[in-house]
């Protein structure tokens, strides 16, 4: 049975994932939907209920409201947070770009700075952010964004229509943000509906898949789980990035690129 902590993250994520459409559940249903025994489901949600993300009852569980959420407010703050080395980051990202590039973009604060550093290049941006129709780009950069559900004041789309988009095209690279990054639980955002773009950009790039992330994000993990340390080719972070982490990452084999802050 799969028991290493990207495995539970990925089947916890599943779970929630349920629980949010169907909003209740039964362990029964559960165990035959994840195709696990009902003591794995059990301790499942007695561990999401320990992190405030579900309510147990008799025989089952309820998503908890609040997490649901898509915490705009967060969003907001850490788009202005660590700005020098998340505009670092999405400079050496577009470093990485060539002439005729497809591009998967999500709809993290630091990939979206990525535009202004494009130049010179002729590339499609495919992506679910939705506040990449404000960001100033050059002529050369062509933007499809994939459609879905809008949320909140963050604008990322999601839902099905935005899966659907995805599964029709395929990237050449893919840049994504993270909430978390490391080498047991892999990818991980606070925002459930993301995982399954984050996972579905991940599985149409036929290239370099790099994760942009300041150093603040590194060795931590969040609530829900987008991928494994191994679903990525690469990751930009800042100097900050704690140095035994970042080796850890290298021998998982993650080609990590270390930048300086940008002048003010």
């Amino acid at each position: 049975m799969k028991n290493n902590r990207s495995a539970i993250q990925k089947r916890q994520t599943q779970l929630l994932r349920y629980l949010g459409e169907e909003k209740n559940a039964d362990v029964a249903i559960l165990s035959e939907l994840l195709k696990v025994s009902p003591i794995t489901v059990r301790r499942d949600l007695d561990e999401l209920a320990s992190r405030g993300l579900v309510e147990r009852y008799f025989g089952g569980a309820r998503l908890v409201s609040s997490a649901q959420v898509d915490d705009e407010s967060a969003y907001m703050e850490t788009t202005i947070q660590h700005l020098s080395q998340k505009q670092a980051i999405a400079r050496c990202a577009a470093e990485m770009l060539e002439d005729g590039d497809t591009v998967f973009i999500n709809s993290s604060s630091t990939a979206l700075l990525i535009y202004p550093y494009i130049r010179d290049k002729h590339v499609l941006i495919v992506t679910n952010n939705g506040r990449s129709l404000i960001a100033p780009r050059a002529a050369s950069v062509e933007l499809v964004l994939t459609g879905g559900e809008v949320i909140g004041n963050k604008q990322s789309l999601v839902g099905q229509l935005t899966l659907e988009t995805l599964s029709r095209i395929t990237s050449t690279k893919c840049i994504i943000g993270v909430s978390g990054i490391s080498v047991e639980g892999g990818i991980t955002t606070r925002v459930l509906q993301e995982t399954s773009i984050n996972q579905a950009m991940l599985r149409r790039c036929n290239g370099p898949k790099i994760v942009v992330t300041d150093s603040s994000k590194i060795g931590t993990q969040h609530n829900f789980f987008s991928g494994t340390i191994h679903d990525i080719t690469h990751l930009i972070t800042d100097t900050g990035a704690d140095p035994r982490t970042v080796e850890a990452l290298r021998s998982a084999g993650v080609n990590v690129t270390l930048v300086e802050p940008a002048e003010p």
